[in-house]
């Protein structure tokens, strides 16, 4: 317990004496939030799945805010899977983006990297949020289908992943860590 403690206490010291020695300091713009294990990005990024189940299979309308309305449509979407989650983690999501302005609030990320809450975007700007990485490579995801008129989810297996998502991506991308408030 002692020992523990001593630790908690050196690292502190070193978080406030050596600034760029702590991974969990907030992130400049464009840049990433800062994972490590049992920090509130952690618990920010592994509460995404159970969060984004939550909204599958509810009716997709244009403008269609689930907190409201009990529809959606992928901004709000985003952002309601967006604010819950940093919501549980102790941080606050505070704003409503349209899709234009949320993708302009990203950054590229290469597939081999991609974790919860990264958005997968094709090359005419729609976008499905990875909601889940299996170990195996797996991606789960999630969006507001404008043809089925409801929140889908579907993984990487899916033969539409391949013929469609895969043929038309632009990208992976990962919201800036300035969109997260401690």
């Amino acid at each position: 317990m002692k020992t523990h403690l001593i630790c908690i206490f050196l690292c502190a010291a070193l978080m406030v004496f050596c600034p760029g020695f702590s991974t969990a300091s907030v992130a400049p713009t464009g840049t990433s939030i800062p994972i490590v294990e049992d920090s509130p990005g952690h618990v920010f990024i592994h509460n995404i799945p159970a969060v984004a189940r939550q909204f599958i299979g509810i009716p997709v309308e244009w403008g269609g805010n689930p907190a409201v309305t009990g529809t959606a449509d992928n901004g709000y979407l985003f952002f309601s899977i967006y604010s819950l989650a940093a919501q549980k983690a102790g941080f606050s999501y505070p704003r409503y983006l349209p899709m234009k302005y949320l993708l302009k609030n990203t950054h590229p990320v290469p597939r081999k990297q991609i974790r919860n809450g990264d958005l997968m975007v094709l090359k005419d700007d729609l976008a499905a949020m990875v909601y889940r990485v299996e170990s195996n490579g797996r991606i789960h995801l999630i969006y507001a289908s404008g043809k089925r008129q409801r929140v889908i989810s579907f993984n990487s297996d899916n033969l539409v992943f391949q013929v469609y998502w895969m043929e038309n991506l632009k990208g992976f991308y990962r919201i800036n860590a300035d969109l997260i408030d401690p």
